[in-house]
């Protein structure tokens, strides 16, 4: 099993890269002291339909280089506005901004300490 250190360079890794691909306002929240079922949260903004179906498509790249392995695989990203990539010990959150702020998950997670942006 991987330990801390490893796993948070690998979340920051990807968050970066979504940073790259243009996510929005990306943050990733430490819940390992508030949540059972996943240690991280990496959420961001995307602007439109096509650019978080591009972020999703593109997000395989760092999975293969990172050897990441997603419980659940999306086929296809028809009109989703928010779209949960469930990693294990981390969840990826692509969102549209609507969805993003009515739902609020940094305000919800309150308690999560903040990894990125550093």
């Amino acid at each position: 099993m991987e330990d801390i250190a490893n796993r948070e360079e690998k979340i920051l890794k990807v968050a970066e890269f979504i940073d790259r691909l243009k996510g929005i306002d990306t943050v990733v929240l430490d819940l390992t002291s508030y949540n059972g079922w996943t240690d991280y949260f990496i959420i961001t903004t995307a602007n439109s339909i096509t650019h978080l179906r591009g972020m999703y498509n593109n997000l395989q790249e760092i999975f293969d280089e990172l050897s990441i392995k997603p419980f659940f695989h999306h086929k296809k990203i028809d009109n989703e506005n928010w779209v949960l990539i469930d990693c294990g010990y981390f969840v990826i959150h692509l969102m549209d901004k609507e969805h993003r702020e009515f739902y609020d998950l940094e305000k919800l997670w309150f308690n999560g300490k903040s990894l990125f942006p550093r």
